[in-house]
């Protein structure tokens, strides 16, 4: 305990590896000690990161910080770092995990070993990404973090989940292989890997044109932007109840945290010159993924589509480049994990019921599964963001920054939050109420402990967010205006001077002047 303030995001990072390691060296046979390891030792991850919150100061500078010199030959060192831009994602992904191994349960009967073992490689991965302050090492965490998903859905998944896992690991290994070039050019560049250091002297802005595009072909990909999607429903259908809430609820996050992290920091004049394509790639995403999520037969994949639709908010929130526009894209990305990641989860247990996610299979199951439907509705209202849940406020957020970048932008996305209530409600008509048509539904069981375990507190964060929201978005605003204020000071280019009509929006925290914005281009 005494290593821990000054070392508590390398225990972070490696407390899951030394869990799987002793997962690793139980027997076989050794199922319930196997189970319990791996969910005690993701619930005290979770309960460490808890204790980042007391000593984190609302400041743009990075706290906690560790900093070895691993290589110095190559400029690389071992850097460790959280700001408001991060910590609640370690939160996030430290607070899922238990979460998702608890729901696995009952569900995962074969190598339970092996199972564990990958779920706490894969939070350790993670975790790395949000912490890692020098390009080297997020790039390992990186490309570490694809090993364990690519077997969590290879060999736990459905029946084309060879297929789903194969599609995965070349998607967003393609796209690394481009970062990993652009982090080379960076090197040879500035003879260092140190991110900051990189921020401080960006390249000329012809090379970031090409640097920029090589880092976030690779963060599109993982967001996943419109058209680089395709790879997530397949890996979102054929996954896991747990593969697909982590992917769900932290590794879509990693896309537009690498925008924030790295593409736009490093890369300003080109980010601002890309802003418009991303800003309509971003509404096209909004706009279709809530269309095809409208039609689709199948629970698990209308979910999956959703995700395109909600992370395309998150895209529009960074092209905009504004205070409330940047805070709002980070709360939307708290928002959809907790609520999407319960969504994948109350279809898992509906599919452990009934081994099927047709939802012309179901109809009327309110009246077998009372509790069961009162949480889902729940978590389907925070889902659409309906106000006093915690999706409204990331969605309102990201719109009323993007207004004063582009009105046509922010209208047509406006369309997203309509037909995501329309898929929405439709799907929870369809399911829970009417008359039990099925004779396969009458006997199904409600929640159980263990299941009520498992959703009660999201769908109590889902409430909490909703109606506390400052709470979180004061620690993010403040590294928030940070990287305005770096990005405003590393251009090479100077922003167009704004028309006299168009005021940036003021603070989302706090009253006062409004925060100097950024503009798109």
């Amino acid at each position: 305990m005494r290593l821990l303030p000054g070392h508590l995001l390398s225990v972070l990072v490696f407390l899951p590896v030394a869990g799987a390691a002793l997962i690793a060296l139980t027997r076989r046979e050794s199922v319930l000690l196997q189970k319990l390891l791996g969910l005690g030792v993701s619930a005290a991850v979770f309960l460490l990161s808890l204790s980042l919150l007391p000593a984190f100061r609302p400041v743009a500078d990075m706290q906690f910080e560790e900093r070895v010199a691993w290589l110095p030959a190559y400029g690389i060192s071992y850097h460790l770092g959280v700001d408001g831009l991060s910590l609640w994602l370690v939160i996030l992904t430290t607070f899922l995990t238990p979460i998702s191994l608890l729901a696995s349960w009952s569900s995962i009967e074969t190598r339970v070993r092996e199972f564990g073992l990958f779920m706490l490689l894969l939070e350790a991965g993670m975790v790395g990404v949000f912490v890692s302050l020098d390009l080297f090492l997020f790039y390992v965490f990186w490309e570490a973090m694809l090993i364990p998903m690519y077997f969590l859905i290879g060999i736990w998944g459905h029946e084309r989940r060879i297929y789903a896992a194969v599609k995965f690991f070349l998607y967003t290994f393609a796209g690394s292989v481009l970062m990993l070039v652009a982090f080379l050019v960076l090197y040879r560049g500035r003879g260092t890997f140190d991110i900051a250091a990189l921020a401080r002297t960006p390249v000329d802005p012809p090379l970031q044109m090409w640097l920029f595009a090589a880092c976030a072909l690779a963060f599109a990909i993982k967001v996943p932007m419109w058209p680089f999607h395709t790879w997530l429903p397949d890996a979102h259908v054929e996954a896991p109840t747990a593969g697909s809430v982590i992917l769900a609820g932290v590794l879509l996050k990693m896309g537009g945290y690498g925008f924030l992290r790295l593409a736009i920091p490093l890369f300003p004049d080109a980010a601002f010159r890309f802003a418009p394509v991303i800003g309509v790639l971003a509404v096209i995403g909004i706009v279709y993924g809530a269309l095809v999520s409208l039609v689709q037969p199948d629970m698990k994949k209308l979910v999956a589509y959703s995700s395109v639709s909600h992370l395309g908010f998150v895209m529009l929130g960074i092209a905009a480049f504004t205070t409330a526009g940047l805070v709002g894209s980070v709360y939307q990305m708290l928002n959809h994990g907790v609520s999407t990641g319960a969504l994948f989860l109350l279809v898992g247990m509906l599919y452990d019921r009934r081994h099927t996610r047709l939802i012309s299979e179901f109809g009327g199951i309110k009246i077998v599964m009372p509790w069961f439907s009162a949480l889902a509705l729940l978590i389907c209202l925070s889902s659409i963001g309906v106000p006093g849940f915690n999706g409204f406020v990331g969605e309102f957020l990201i719109l009323m920054g993007s207004w004063p970048w582009s009105v046509t932008l922010t209208v047509l996305a406006s369309l997203g939050v309509v037909l995501a209530a329309g898929y929405v409600l439709w799907m929870v008509q369809r399911v829970f109420y009417g008359e039990v048509t099925n004779a396969k539904n009458q006997a199904l069981r409600d929640l159980s402990p263990r299941e009520a375990a498992v959703l009660l507190p999201l769908v109590a964060l889902a409430i909490f967010m909703g109606v506390a929201s400052p709470l979180f978005t004061r620690t993010i605003e403040p590294s928030v205006d940070g990287l305005i204020q770096q990005v405003q000071r590393t251009r090479r280019v100077p922003p167009p001077a704004a028309p006299p009509s168009v005021r940036p929006p003021v603070s989302v925290t706090r009253a006062g002047p409004p925060a100097e914005q950024g503009g798109g281009e």
